[in-house]
């Protein structure tokens, strides 16, 4: 899985922690509070190709995009015995 964060998410990131006045842990306790639901969720599910972080993510606490692999047609094979 791979997880991208827009720009506008990593500079709304940014100013919350220039608002909190902190420094790395303050961006560290950001991300936390911003992927805490899907950092539990999110493993378990195997078709996950994505998950993107939006502004909408860090501002408002919305659900990050997830972006699904395609499933691929199950095949079936046939075992032939031969007489």
């Amino acid at each position: 899985m791979k997880l991208d964060v827009e720009e506008e998410a990593v500079l709304a990131i940014a100013q919350k922690a220039l608002d909190r006045k902190t420094g790395a842990r303050g961006l560290r306790s950001i991300m936390e509070e911003t992927l805490r639901d899907i950092m539990y969720s999110l493993p378990s599910e195997e078709n996950v190709a994505k998950c993107v972080i939006t502004k909408a993510c860090v501002t408002d606490k919305k659900k990050p995009d997830v972006i699904y692999k395609e499933k691929k047609a199950k095949q079936k094979v046939l075992n032939e015995s031969v007489s």
